[in-house]
Order: structure tokens, then C-alpha cells, then sequence
């Protein structure tokens, strides 16, 4: 079995720091010098080339990833108790902000290869009171935004991605035409904390619109409602991205296409070695989406055999997590939805049998061996 001297570890942030901390150092002195912390000038730089990246959506930034999905459901100014379509299988924030809106969650599952939200499932919960649905592009891949765009489309309903963790993956539409994920929709979200591809040194978040008005609303709601100094015509939040993580995140993003390429390779490495295990799935592509690798993510057979994996990892010396364990519609929070257990199955046999293994840019060829030698003798 190969030997590695190095310790494993899920996220290594401090190794992909290292690489490239005379520039952080000297985005973080420049603002300490200019010493504007709020609303400095790397906020609107920041913003301009995350939008070059992404092809050319308005972007705003704000505090974090949940605050930019409150604010693009405050964009639709939807009536209290309109529904919104949110995914069986996804974090918490998904489903989170509409509840705090007032606003009624319906939950449907997910596909059972790509963990995406179904646009079947989707069609069948339509009613009158559909407002909106979120998709979330989970682990690092597009869910069939074709699919719900053509829904959404059809109902007059708006779309908005959640796309706190695949930043960066591209969609191929049937007519050969290319966009980013989170700039599909009407609305896209991201999120900027620490753990994702492009993370910054605490909280951070962006929403992404091709429509110019809806984003002067969205700067507007995300500075206290404000149109201009203290003239306030909207009830909205103080969530503002902080000029300091905008300095570090304009560093990271002239890596992200890097980083992303190490993600997929290391990927490539785990598919190659994994492929013939038995009882053990690798991640399924959609083949419309490219795979930015968030996470990369095994399912078992069940629970106790991804159970007894996680352990057999962790008595090697290596990570792995469970994302996510329990699905939105059992968590305690969401029982007034009266929901229960048995009504999406899929994305409670993926909370049972998921499991994520070490990824980062950071991961050296030794360290993956090491851990796929380890799986293969389990």
C-alpha cells in the first residue's frame, strides 16, 4: 500500500493559502492602507471580474450565501404564502430563506445519479400558488436546468439557482449554447465561505441577474433598501460583501480556473481507481454539465456499509463527511410542513448512503493513492 508522510486532510486550506500569500498579503495591506472597509474600491473590482468570469452577468455581493438567496426571493416580491419549489437533498439555506420570507416551502426529490432537483417532480408540484423554484447545483455539477427552465417558462414562474458549490461549471443547452452556472436563471446565488472552491477568510456571497433592473433592486435591498443616502424606498438588509474579502477574493479568482483543474484531475484519479469496487458508486455526470468537484461524493449500498467505510477511513488517518445526513423535510424546524418520512425516497436513501471523500487542489497523487489503496481493501 502506498506510504504518504504528509497528513490527509478533507480541506487543506492552509497549503492552497501558502502558494499564494505574497499576493494576499498585499491585497490585505493595500486596503489596511486605504482603510476603506466598507464599500472600498475592490467591492465593485471584485464584482466586475467575477462577471467577466461568469460571462457577463450583473453580479452584487453580499454578506453570504443565505443572505444572497433571501435577497433574490425578496426580488420577486411574492405574496405571503406563495410556494417555493425546493429540493429534498440540499443544505439547509435552501429551504431556510423561504421560510423566513413567510413564504411556504414544497419539497420534491431529487435524481438518484446527479443528487439534482427532478424536473418531473417539479411539474407534478406545480399549483396555482407556484411562485418560484430553487435549484441546487450540488457537489459541483448543473441539475437539468433545461429541464426547469422549460417549466418555468411554461408557468410563468421564476428560476433561481442556488449555486453555493458549483461555481464555474458550465451547462451545454440541446441548441449547443454554453452559460455558467448561477447566470441560467432569472436569479443566481453563490456563497464565498471558506470551504467552497472559491472561498473567502470568513462570510461572503454574490447574487448574478442578466436583467440591469432587477439588479439595481438587488443593490438596493442588500444596503438597507436604500436608492441613494439615506433615502430608504425598500425594506431590505444590511448585507454587504466586506472590502477586505473582495481584496482576497479577487487573488483567489485568478486561480479558480487553476484550482478547478486540479479538482477535476484529482477526480479523474479517484473514477479510474474506484471504477471496479463492488457495491461502491463514483459520482455520475451529467453529461450537459462540466464538474467542478465541490465534493466528490461515493454512494454505498446503505448506511451501515457507508458507515463502516467512514470508519475504516478514519482509523487510516483519513477524513471523509456526510452531506447531508438528514433531508430538509425531516429536519425538526420543518415539521409544520407535515411531511414524512418515506415521501421522497431518493433523497433519503442518499442521506443514508452518501459519503464525500478528501478534496482539494492541495492533494498530491500520493495522498489519493493512498486513500483509494485504503477503499480498495475494505
Amino acid at each position: 500500500m502506498t506510504v504518504t508522510a504528509t497528513p490527509i486532510q478533507l480541506l487543506d486550506l492552509a497549503a492552497q493559502h501558502a502558494v499564494i500569500q505574497p499576493e494576499l498579503d498585499a491585497a490585505l495591506g493595500k486596503v489596511m492602507r486605504e482603510a476603506a472597509f466598507i464599500q472600498g474600491a475592490d467591492v465593485e473590482q471584485f464584482a466586475e471580474e467575477l462577471s467577466r468570469y461568469l460571462g457577463g452577468p450583473h453580479v452584487i455581493p453580499c454578506g453570504n450565501g443565505t443572505d444572497a438567496l433571501q435577497l433574490a426571493l425578496m426580488s420577486l416580491r411574492l405574496t405571503p404564502g406563495a410556494e417555493v419549489i425546493v429540493p429534498a437533498f440540499t443544505y439547509v439555506a435552501t429551504i431556510e430563506t423561504v421560510a423566513i420570507l413567510g413564504l411556504r416551502p414544497v419539497v420534491v426529490d431529487v435524481r438518484p445519479d446527479t443528487f439534482g432537483l427532478d424536473p418531473v417532480a417539479v411539474a407534478a408540484a406545480l399549483t396555482p400558488r407556484t411562485g418560484a423554484v430553487i435549484v441546487a447545483h450540488l457537489f459541483g455539477q448543473c441539475a437539468d436546468v433545461e429541464g426547469l427552465l422549460q417549466i418555468a417558462d411554461i408557468q410563468s414562474i421564476v428560476l433561481i439557482e442556488d449555486n453555493a458549490q458549483s461555481l464555474g461549471a458550465t451547462y451545454t443547452f440541446a441548441d449547443g449554447r454554453q452559460m455558467q452556472a448561477g447566470a441560467v436563471g432569472a436569479v443566481g446565488t453563490t456563497s464565498f465561505f471558506p470551504s467552497k472552491n472559491l472561498g473567502a477568510f470568513g462570510d461572503g456571497g454574490a447574487l448574478f441577474t442578466r436583467d440591469p433592473d432587477r439588479a439595481t433592486y438587488l443593490r438596493q435591498l442588500s444596503n438597507h433598501g436604500q436608492t441613494r443616502k439615506y433615502h430608504h424606498e425598500h425594506i431590505g438588509l444590511n448585507s454587504r460583501l466586506d472590502t477586505l474579502q473582495a481584496a482576497l477574493l479577487r487573488v483567489k479568482l485568478r486561480y479558480l480556473a487553476t484550482w478547478t483543474a486540479a479538482r477535476q484531475r484529482i477526480a479523474a484519479h479517484y473514477d479510474a481507481a474506484l471504477a471496479d469496487v463492488a457495491g461502491l458508486h463514483t459520482p455520475a455526470r451529467d453529461p450537459r454539465s462540466t464538474h467542478v468537484f465541490h465534493q466528490y461524493t461515493l454512494t454505498l449500498e446503505n448506511e451501515q456499509r457507508r458507515n463502516q467505510l467512514r470508519q475504516h477511513l478514519l482509523s487510516q488517518g483519513v477524513p471523509s463527511a456526510i452531506y447531508y445526513p438528514l433531508p430538509v423535510h425531516l429536519q425538526p424546524a420543518y415539521h409544520y410542513l407535515n411531511y414524512k418520512a418515506g415521501q421522497f425516497p431518493v433523497a433519503e436513501k442518499l442521506s443514508r448512503s452518501v459519503l464525500s471523500l478528501p478534496m482539494h487542489p492541495m492533494l498530491t497523487n500520493d495522498q489519493v493513492e493512498y486513500i483509494v489503496d485504503i477503499i480498495r481493501r475494505f
